[in-house]
């Protein structure tokens, strides 16, 4: 019988969400059953606990165990309530999302075939185009907690610490069955530039290769880039899908205003007029004129936006991208 002792470490773990230590003191209890003569026991443990470790839940939220030790300086957790019907996406970019998550809505009847749904992603776009916000939709899509990878944290000067620090974060990956977003993932090429380089950014691309390329977890993958012209050719291979990101067209731009004014929009807005001048902005930029906007008339005691403060708070959002841009 498992001690008081192994029984409080068991219900402890649960609770934290540690499926590691968990099943390290069900091992311990079924060695301790082996050594005391009850093998058909001890078997039957260890059993349940492969069978465990290969289960894939399909079914409800998984509790969210925040990253401790080292990994707390490497991920950040979160529970978005995002859905992929509160993003304005291009058909084609909305069908592909659909399609991965539909893939893993019916992950046991795929695998029972002997086949892998899609869930190793490569998002490509310019800033504030909806990739990181993606990652959240889907994650809030299938009930999963989202780990954001920090690159602040992954990437050093030192050699071989990076890799190491990769290998930890993919042991995350096969533990913990979440959303694993690698933001800004061209920043790995951008570290060309350490004086203590001496190759280690090769290191890392080819470390990074190597156990993306290994895992079979249950996890979804996603690196979302801006530049991806600057990333190793070899990467592409190791996704399953590359879904391109653009800025939005005068139709979706027109979309995102509405929904993002809501009640505040006034009843007579020239939305063909007010779309053309928002050309050439983001998503990410838009939805902030139109927070502008509805700042202005609160402020006002306003209780509505006028055409004329949208497309003002539309110029004022350009400046401000221009001026990033100098």
């Amino acid at each position: 019988m498992p001690s008081a002792d192994q029984v409080k470490a068991l219900i402890a773990s649960l609770s934290e969400g540690d499926e590691a230590h968990f099943y390290s003191i069900a091992m311990q209890i079924a060695a301790h059953e082996a050594r005391m003569g009850h093998g058909k026991l001890a078997e039957e443990i260890r059993t349940l606990i492969d069978k465990a470790k290969t289960r894939v839940p399909t079914v409800g939220p998984i509790p969210l165990a925040r990253p401790r030790g080292e990994l707390a300086e490497l991920l950040t957790a979160s529970y978005p309530n995002v859905r992929l019907n509160d993003m304005i996406l291009s058909p084609d970019t909305k069908k592909k999302l659909e399609r991965v998550i539909r893939e893993q809505k019916a992950v046991e009847v795929i695998r029972d075939r002997g086949l892998s749904p899609r869930r190793k992603l490569l998002l490509s776009g310019a800033p504030g185009t909806g990739k990181t916000l993606t990652a959240a939709a889907l994650a809030g899509e299938l009930g999963l907690p989202l780990f954001v990878v920090r690159l602040d944290g992954l990437i050093t000067k030192f050699m071989g610490e990076t890799a190491a620090k990769l290998r930890l974060i993919f042991e995350a990956i096969k533990q913990t069955r979440g959303v694993y977003l690698f933001d800004e993932f061209d920043s790995i090429g951008s570290a060309r530039g350490m004086s203590n380089d001496v190759g280690e950014i090769r290191r890392v691309v080819n470390s990074f290769l190597q156990l993306v390329e290994q895992d079979d977890s249950s996890s979804l993958i996603i690196a979302a880039t801006n530049h991806a012209a600057i990333l190793d050719r070899a990467l592409f291979r190791r996704f399953d899908d590359l879904i391109e990101y653009e800025l939005p067209d005068a139709q979706r731009v027109v979309e995102t205003m509405k929904a993002k004014l809501g009640n505040f929009a006034a009843k007579s807005m020239a939305w063909t007029k007010i779309g053309a001048s928002a050309k050439g902005l983001s998503f990410a930029d838009i939805t902030r004129a139109c927070e502008d906007a509805i700042k202005d008339s609160l402020i006002h005691d306003r209780l509505s936006v006028s055409g004329s403060q949208l497309i003002l708070a539309i110029r004022d959002r350009k400046q401000s991208v221009l001026r990033k841009t100098d």
